[in-house]
Parts: structure tokens; sequence; C-alpha cells
């Protein structure tokens, strides 16, 4: 059940046994700079400075349960076990800042084998390093310039539910502290949701009993593997934007299901089934959404898209719309933008000690991990 609203961005949360020091997190950003799924320095680098920068939860970009799973020839992924000793560094490093590290952990389905934004649009043929072998609830391309998909079997839905199963088992491994299932923004468990895409005629499809069915499925093959004092993330679509499709009222149902096996919170999104659908894009647009199921079905919820303003997140909190701010464009901007929303809301937060030099004064030393270790 949701806490009690907090006075503050910066007051702890705990969830499970995992105490949080802010309320503050780095969404998922795909970042495309892998080969093979393999997480390199630019990861190292780039989610590591987020953690300098006073994050209390860092998550890995969408992270491919298989190699068709992925957007692009280049997303990062944890489908081998040899993906483990790469972000296992990531960890320790963020870990060493004061951070909680998650990992989203993702299937494309129909959006899969695509060119990385700055490479091209739409699919990525094999002979361009795309695959053939794109899955999705029922054969119907996400647009016309995107992969045919193929209809998966249930031998398939099964593959599929114990790839994250996999996943999971390594994201232990690696020593992430949180793992959060995408089910947004039109990658595959989002299809099987929305009947936009999903058209099957078997206890997959249908009525929003079946239409649930893979992601509860998921969830619980994760759980078996994913110890319940550590945090598990769902990250939703609330709704399609589109008469017919997935939306809020049952997306309030399914927060309850997830709730009740065991989904520790909702990262509230939305968009990202239909191509063109027109979504009212503003500062906080989809914070409404947290701040229903929160309220409807009784389960901690995250708030992000377009918050920017260390004064709109402090409200989103305060207000009791969300448990958590979870921040992604800003912190592309501004890997440091805990830090200074602390002094632009006049509250505490501890600098790196390497970094005192250009805090604001009175700032606290970030206490050295090997002290924290160490406490009795």
């Amino acid at each position: 059940m949701p806490t009690q609203n907090p006075a503050s961005l910066f007051s702890p949360i705990t969830i499970g046994a995992l105490t949080l020091p802010n309320r503050i997190v780095v969404s998922p950003m795909c970042e495309y700079s892998c080969e093979d799924g393999f997480a390199n320095d630019w990861h190292l680098v780039h989610l590591g400075s987020r953690a300098v920068g006073g994050a209390a939860l860092v998550f890995t970009e969408a992270t491919a349960v298989t190699p068709e799973g992925r957007i692009s020839p280049q997303d990062l992924g944890l489908w081998k076990d040899e993906h483990i000793a790469p972000l296992a560094r990531v960890t320790a490093f963020l870990h060493s800042q004061g951070a909680s590290a998650g990992i989203q952990l993702a299937h494309a389905g129909r959006k899969a084998s695509t060119w990385r934004p700055w490479s091209g649009e739409g699919v990525q043929t094999p002979d361009k390093g795309g695959w053939d072998n794109v899955l999705a609830p029922s054969a119907i391309p996400f647009a016309p310039n995107y992969p045919q998909p193929h209809e998966l079997d249930r031998a398939g839905i099964a593959a599929v539910t114990q790839a994250f199963r996999a996943a999971a088992l390594r994201a232990d491994k690696a020593g992430f502290d949180v793992i959060e299932i995408h089910s947004a923004h039109g990658y595959l468990l989002h299809e099987f949701l929305s009947p936009i895409s999903n058209h099957r005629s078997d206890e997959y499809g249908g009525s929003i009993d079946n239409r649930v069915r893979l992601l509860l499925e998921v969830v619980a093959a994760v759980r078996a593997v994913w110890s319940r004092e550590r945090p598990l993330f769902v990250r939703i679509s609330v709704t399609d934007y589109t008469e017919g499709g997935w939306d809020l009222p049952q997306s309030i149902r399914l927060a309850a299901l997830l709730r009740d096996r065991g989904v520790d919170l909702i990262d509230c999104s939305s968009g990202g089934n239909v191509l063109g659908a027109a979504i009212p894009l503003g500062p906080g647009y989809q914070t409404p959404f947290s701040e229903a199921i929160r309220a409807q079905a009784g389960v901690l919820t995250g708030a992000v898209g377009m918050i920017t303003d260390p004064a709109q997140a402090a409200h989103i909190v305060r207000t009791g719309q969300a448990d958590l701010v979870i921040i992604a464009r800003e912190f592309l901007r501004d890997p440091y933008w805990p830090l200074h929303a602390a002094t632009a809301l006049g509250e505490t937060a501890s600098w790196p000690p390497q970094y005192l030099r250009a805090a604001p004064l009175k700032s606290p030393p970030r206490t050295p991990i090997d002290e924290v270790k160490n406490k009795p």
C-alpha cells in the first residue's frame, strides 16, 4: 500500500528491504551503443555519472531478454551469462556512489529489428544486421515500414516467459537491486495487453483477463527467482490514446492484479502502440495516471514524462501523485540534477568529496562506501 504523503522529494522511502535516500530515479533510456548486447565503457560512464549526481536509483536502458527481443542490433542484452560481468562492473560503481542499481528487462516484440534513431528509420533487414524472427501476439506490423511480425505460438510464449526468468537470475548475479519489467511503449508485453495489437482468439487474446495473462505469467516467473524482499517494478503504458485500445480503467485493474502478485510499484507511462496517436504532451502530462493508479489500485507508483523542474518534482511527491519521480531527458541534459534540485529547494544533499569544492556551502560530503559497509 502507498505510504503516507512524504514531506520532501528528498525524504527516504523503503520498498521491500531496499531503502532509497530520496525519490529521484533515472529512467531507462536506450543508448543504442552495444555490440552483441554487451555493456561497455559508455554504459559505465553514462549510468555512473547519474549516480555521482545523486540519483537514488539508476536504471539501465531496456535490456533484451532474447536476441530477437532487441529494438535495434545495438541494444543492451542479458540473454547469456557472458553479459553478466560487464553489467556487474556498472552495478559495483553505482553502489560505490550510494545509488541503487535497477535493470529494465524487455522484449521489443513487433518493434524489434529496427534502426537506432540516428542511423535510419523502420525495419533493419538481415543484410544490414537485423533479423527475420520478429515476434508479436498477432501478425500485425506496427507501421508500414516496420517488420512483418510472426504470431507467437504457445511454445513461443512459454519461451518468452522463461527468457524473462533466466534474465532475472542473471540480474541477480550482476548485482542489481531492482528489476523493472517493461510492458509499455508498444513492445511485446504491451502488445498483448492492447486490443489494437492483440487479435488472438486463444487464452491470450480477447477478454482483458486473457490479454493480461502473459504479463502475469512473466511476473510470476520473475518473482519465483527474485526475492520478495527486493523490489519488482512494472512499467506500463496507461493508455493507447486510441478508442478501442488499452486505457486507464484497464490499467487500474491490471495494477491491482500486479500488486497481488508481488509487484511493488507501477511505473506509469503511456502511448507507443499506435502510430500517430494524439498525445497531449506537456509538463507532467502523465502524472494524473500515476495519481489515479496509486489511489484506486492501492499500489506505489512512479511518475514519468516531461518532469524537469525541481519544484514540479517536489510537488508531485508532496501531494501524493506518485511515490517516485522518474526522470529521463532532463538527466541527459544534467547528470547532476538531484544535487542542483536540492540547492533549488533548500534541501540537503550529500556531494561526492571530489566535487565538494564546487558544492554550496554546508553541503555534507558523501559517506565513503567502505565506511557504509563497515557500520555495525
